[in-house]
């Protein structure tokens, strides 16, 4: 499997990446803004392809400067985990333009832009995955602090149902995933002291198992991962 993580250098994404890396079948291509924390995964492949790239998912050169690197990698993208994002904490009077311009940039923009400029080089049956929250989750439990993240990840969910459609002739599938909390350096950042009832590489195992196999089963949905009830 070609596949093209985001967000890779911390939390879920690190945990997806090193977890692919242990079956040889899987070429891996894997960005994120830090490049040591990149290159710290190959120690993890066994017998692999692992190919990083350290790039600022906020920037707007995608064509010109990423999608010819994950084309050289990969030739076709199998799957395409959108997991980079960004959560601010924050009581919503004291939010600013610039943090909607960054939370909305981050998980919801991103995911448009690299979906959009990669359409041409999808495999087929290609797998989608966007990663979403329960703070954007219809009906579920809201908390204070998080109005811009939670509408973020809501727009990231609607996004996801859209795409979906719009791509079904062409027999690429997108769903995503919103999940609760798990046990990030995001979340303990936004939330010090909390500690989320999982881990995140046991969240990662299950995206992994989602990305690989739900597409033969589900096309435009937004899937609860959570062991609370919305």
């Amino acid at each position: 499997m070609n596949i093209v993580v985001t967000g890779a250098s911390q939390g879920i994404g690190y945990e997806v990446v090193r977890k692919l890396l242990g079956n040889s079948e899987h070429h891996v291509f894997a960005l994120a803004r830090n490049k040591k924390k990149l290159e710290s995964l190959s120690k993890y492949s066994l017998g692999s392809t692992y190919t990083y790239f350290a790039f600022d998912l906020l920037k707007d050169n995608y064509k010109n400067d990423l999608i010819p690197e994950i084309i050289k990698a990969l030739g076709k993208v199998d799957i395409l985990i959108n997991n980079a994002g960004l959560l601010i904490n924050k009581p919503f009077a004291k939010l600013t333009n610039k943090d909607f311009d960054l939370l909305f940039d981050t998980n919801v923009k991103s995911t448009f832009k690299l979906t959009r400029d990669l359409l041409p080089h999808f495999a087929k049956n290609a797998h989608i995955v966007n990663i979403s929250s329960m703070g954007g989750y219809q009906g579920s439990s809201k908390f204070k602090g998080l109005s811009l993240y939670s509408a973020s990840k809501g727009a990231l969910g609607i996004l996801t149902e859209c795409i979906a459609e719009e791509l079904k002739d062409q027999n690429i599938k997108v769903n995503a995933l919103a999940l609760g909390a798990v046990r990030t350096e995001m979340l303990s950042e936004a939330f010090p002291g909390y500690e989320a009832p999982v881990r995140d590489d046991e969240m990662a195992g299950f995206i992994i198992d989602f990305a690989m196999k739900a597409h033969h089963y589900i096309n435009g949905k937004i899937i609860p991962v959570s062991l609370s009830t919305p």
